[in-house]
């Protein structure tokens, strides 16, 4: 500013000051002087004006691509819960183009239907609000926008007209979109830097877009997903059956809060399977439908190259062919595009592909059984897998977890990576504690990245105050990196030691650099919103910008100027008064005193609001109102100004930002692994091998041993390719289902890269995880217990391969006990014809006897004792818990238990009789003869030396010693055998 404009801003500025001090003269509490006339300038928008000259320019959006507006969303998400077919308004309906001629047949959008590849219209500039301040209302923006693009229409039974109604009457919405139960889900978008609960890191924030192929192609599905909290997107593109079983799992695992699909997939009466499945497996989600020929795939190829960041850009090669996630993809941006009032800046994603074969595959059902993330009884319990190895320290650490557990790995070079990482921080007490503590001071980086590379559509109050607050959690975010680069410094382990390299990034430095320039050194994230407000408020360094100064020491004034007015109410009533803060309030005044030390027992009238809990006053006065009025003027003008300067030091720093994906995957990754450690610490675990055996020498189950007192009783477990199928038997508490689990949540552990809770244990990696152990009706589905079970094993015979891990409790005990029987012999046989580790838990005795004509097949069952109770002269069962060798001797247990039970004499010994006629009637002794004890030998000595032909690595002699002994264990086990072979001979 020249001389000449200085000399004018002094006239006008003695003119302002004499005419508001002629106003002010009365007003309490308050004196004019130069920093009053600064506020009251600022008010009138004098300083506004002349600052709008400084605005810097903010990066140039992308024009069609968007992020996602939490006002928006939670307008939405109130609405009811399906809303069908958004599109534009007919007079904006643009015309249909041709589509690319390299989409297969059954490509969703342009290569499903070809209704055309073009982009919805912007606003025209008559249809934008008008921007009279930097701070106007992001919410009425948000809504006009939708407003002026789409309108709900009527109901038509075209699938291909191009005014495809809106909104569709489905046979699960009965007329009535909002049924009972519907939940709404109000999103969030502030960042919050609250501690690693399971509930705040995996509420729901993702939108999923879901495509299926058309014709030849059906059954090929596309998937994208954005998350909210972090600015990244998964694609996915696999071959499903019938049963639509990955799709559903990965949408569980997903837990979206909105899934899009064609509309053409709801059509009235025509809805196709995988939409019917979808709604009814996801009933508290909101689904939209827009119309198919958004499902494009050249648009989602476009939005790729324009938003994936330089280091993942090689993504392209990996999804270039795959037109049904690029379908997805270009429906899901286009969507979040209009519920958005902000846009994510250009190469500010990251954007990579998931296909079904990189991970095991756990069903939804498996899942809940397992008890993996969410306890059957009491859904805030932490006793689940998850709680028993959730000990990370970030928001970050916690969702990796939790979607490792969901998908375990079937790499083992890669599990085995992971675990040698778990052994040193083991080993190294040094790097554990420090790598602890440097990981609880980090904040939700893949949050804080997603909230960086937003740029809003409108220059609001709220977006001024969030890019402050963010812009302080990457300076302590920033700050942490070379702490964490010391702890790792000494590493040994090539994964440990591949992410101190991720950590020597030189962008880390420039960034800071470039922050601590602007921003003041002892800006740091503190807890507390006064504490927080203070940082925001003295952010910027001094004499970066005069009105700012100005501002700030005026704000300090107000502040000083209420602490002192409490003070003079104190010694005026002589009352122990105190200054309180809170966010919604503002500056109040609190006491605590007993009521008796009140005059007349009343506060004075001078106090309004108030509110008392016990012995604590909470008040205010209308000067402290009025103060709290030109407190808030202050900050905003503070907020403006420096928002602005912020925006300038991003523009700068955008180029560098996306080495925070690196950083947010290194530490979620460190804190999974050091949770994993921890853990350790707190029992005796044991580091797993992988071979083709799943061998558990003293396993216990991991969630048992949280809820118990006393440390639960160990089993071994040896299963291989020969003997691949489990027989369980016992009586009814004996322990078997808690055995299937224990097995199951074993071998997840383990593929994790967890230690496991055993004295030694190896695996053989299980590319697919399946349970039948629920025996509940199913209101919902209107199945009872037995449906229920044949739909679950149904699915389990479709699905299983012969990597499968197999476990099955009781079934057939939901119908009658020869129709029980029958379909259970009729499902062993089929597993058997697998490869597939099976346990199965049954009370039908009569299957065991299927291990004579199948020597793959084990029996095994849980040992109970008979113990005299002298008092009542009774028998009493008393359970061990141990797994033994052979077919259970318990017959009758179930009458047994009921006769210790308050049944009545007469009952018990009727039932007894009855029992035993039928007993004799069904049930035929079956004896093998030599001949099949020498099949058997033979078979299982074929397995154990092609076993160690694959896994040995012992040397000459002790492989000699140990085929020797193998030979005279198969002898003395069937001394038949040699007596066979010699009569066959001679």
């Amino acid at each position: 500013m020249g001389g000449e404009g200085r000399g004018r801003w002094a006239v006008a500025a003695r003119a302002l000051r004499l005419r508001h001090a002629a106003s002010c003269a009365c007003a309490p509490y308050s004196h004019f002087s130069r920093r009053r006339f600064c506020l009251w300038a600022l008010r009138r928008g004098v300083l506004r004006g002349l600052m709008s000259m400084l605005r810097p320019e903010v990066p140039p959006a992308s024009p069609s691509v968007p992020a996602v507006s939490p006002s928006s969303v939670e307008a939405r998400s109130q609405g009811p819960r399906y809303n069908f077919g958004l599109q534009e308004t007919p007079q904006r309906c643009p015309s249909a183009q041709a589509a690319s001629s390299s989409s297969p047949p059954g490509t969703s959008g342009a290569a499903g239907d070809r209704s055309g590849s073009s982009s919805l219209p912007r606003h025209p500039p008559s249809a934008r609000p008008a921007q009279d301040s930097y701070f106007t209302n992001k919410r009425s923006y948000a809504e006009n926008t939708l407003a002026s693009h789409f309108t709900l229409g009527t109901s038509s039974s075209s699938a291909r007209d191009s005014n495809y109604p809106q909104i569709l009457k489905t046979p699960l919405s009965a007329g009535n979109p909002q049924r009972p139960g519907y939940k709404s889900w109000t999103l969030q978008m502030e960042y919050s830097a609250t501690s690693s609960s399971a509930v705040s890191a995996h509420s729901p924030s993702v939108i999923v877009a879901v495509v299926e192929g058309r014709g030849l192609a059906r059954g090929e599905i596309g998937m994208a997903s954005i998350d909210l909290k972090s600015p990244q997107i998964i694609l996915s593109q696999f071959a499903d059956n019938t049963t639509y079983a990955k799709v559903i799992t990965k949408l569980k695992i997903l837990s979206p809060l909105e899934i899009i699909m064609s509309n053409t997939a709801c059509v009235v009466g025509n809805s196709t399977k995988l939409f019917t499945l979808i709604t009814e497996n996801f009933k508290n989600v909101n689904f939209t439908t827009i119309q198919r020929k958004y499902f494009n795939e050249t648009k989602g190829l476009e939005y790729i190259e324009q938003l994936c960041i330089t280091e993942f850009s090689t993504v392209l090669m990996e999804v270039q062919s795959k037109y049904y996630c690029l379908a997805a993809v270009a429906a899901l941006l286009k969507y979040v595009e209009f519920i958005q009032n902000s846009v994510y800046a250009p190469k500010s994603l990251k954007i990579c592909f998931q296909g079904s074969e990189q991970t095991a595959m756990i069903d939804s059902s498996s899942t809940q059984n397992l008890e993996l993330i969410i306890n059957n009884q009491d859904s805030r319990s932490n006793h689940t897998l998850f709680g028993v190895l959730n000990y990370t320290k970030t928001p970050g650490g916690s969702r990796r977890l939790r979607s490792n557990i969901l998908e375990p790995l079937i790499d083992v070079e890669t599990i085995n990576m992971r675990l040698d990482c778990v052994q040193e921080l083991l080993q190294d007490e040094e790097l554990f504690f420090g790598l602890q503590s440097v990981l609880a001071r980090f904040l939700d980086t893949e949050q804080l990245l997603s909230v960086l590379v937003q740029i809003p559509k409108q220059d609001t109050i709220n977006a001024a105050e969030s890019k402050i607050t963010n812009l302080i959690y990457l300076k302590h975010t920033l700050e942490l990196v070379d702490p964490l680069k010391t702890t790792l410094k000494n590493c040994n382990t090539p994964l440990l030691r591949a992410y101190y390299g991720s950590l020597e990034d030189k962008r880390f430095v420039i960034i800071l650099d470039k922050i601590k320039t602007v921003i003041n050194d002892d800006a740091r994230y503190m807890k507390g919103c006064l504490n927080m407000r203070t940082q925001k408020c003295y952010a910027v360094r001094s004499n970066i910008n005069e009105f700012l100064d100005i501002a700030r020491r005026t704000y300090t004034e107000i502040v000083d100027d209420i602490a002192g007015m409490i003070s003079q109410l104190a010694e005026k009533y002589s009352l122990p008064l105190r200054t309180s803060f809170s966010s919604a309030r503002g500056f109040f005044i609190q006491m605590t005193t007993d009521c008796t030390a009140l005059p007349n027992d009343q506060l004075p009238s001078e106090f309004i609001k108030i509110s008392k809990v016990k012995n604590s006053y909470s008040f205010t006065s209308a000067d402290l109102i009025k103060m709290n009025e030109r407190c808030q003027e202050s900050l905003r003008e503070i907020y403006h100004m420096t928002y602005m300067i912020v925006c300038k030091l991003l523009s700068e720093i955008y180029e560098h930002i996306h080495c925070l994906h690196k950083l947010s995957d290194t530490v979620s990754m460190l804190d999974m692994l050091l949770s994993f450690a921890h853990a350790c610490t707190l029992s005796d675990y044991v580091r797993p091998e992988f071979t083709d055996t799943l061998a558990i020498k003293h396993g216990w189950h991991p969630i048992l041993e949280k809820i118990s007192v006393e440390k639960p009783v160990a089993n071994n477990t040896y299963i291989t390719e020969g003997s691949n199928f489990f027989i369980i038997t016992g009586p009814n508490m004996s322990g078997k289902s808690t055995y299937l689990k224990q097995i199951a949540l074993c071998q997840i552990m383990a593929q994790i890269g967890s230690y496991v809770p055993a004295e030694y244990a190896s695996f053989r990696i299980a590319e697919q995880i399946f349970t039948r152990i629920s025996t509940d009706d199913d209101i919902e589905t209107n199945s009872s217990t037995f449906m229920k079970e044949m739909k679950e094993i149904a699915y389990i015979l479709h699905n299983a391969n012969d990597k499968s891990l197999i476990l099955i409790d009781e079934l057939g005990r939901g119908t009658n006990t020869e129709e029980g029987i029958g379909i259970c012999y009729a499902v062993c046989e089929y597993l058997l014809s697998l490869k597939a580790f099976t346990l199965f838990a049954t009370h039908f005795l009569e299957l065991c006897h299927i291990d004579v004509l199948y020597p793959n097949v084990e029996n095994v069952h849980f040992e109970v004792q008979h113990v005299k109770n002298t008092s009542r002269n009774k028998e009493a069962i008393l359970y061990t818990y141990k797994l033994s060798k052979g077919l259970t001797e318990e017959k009758n247990y179930g009458l047994k238990a009921a006769e210790v039970s308050s049944l009545p004499p007469s009952i018990v010994l009727d039932a007894k009789e009855i029992t035993s006629q039928i007993t004799r009637q069904i049930l035929q002794s079956q004896r093998s003869t030599p001949e099949m004890e020498r099949q058997r030998a033979v078979y299982h000595l074929a397995t154990r030396l092609v076993q160690t032909a694959r896994n040995s690595q012992l040397d000459p002699d002790s492989l000699r010693t140990y085929l020797s002994n193998l030979k005279k264990k198969y002898e003395a086990d069937f001394p038949r055998a040699k007596q066979v072979s010699g009569n066959t001979e001679e």
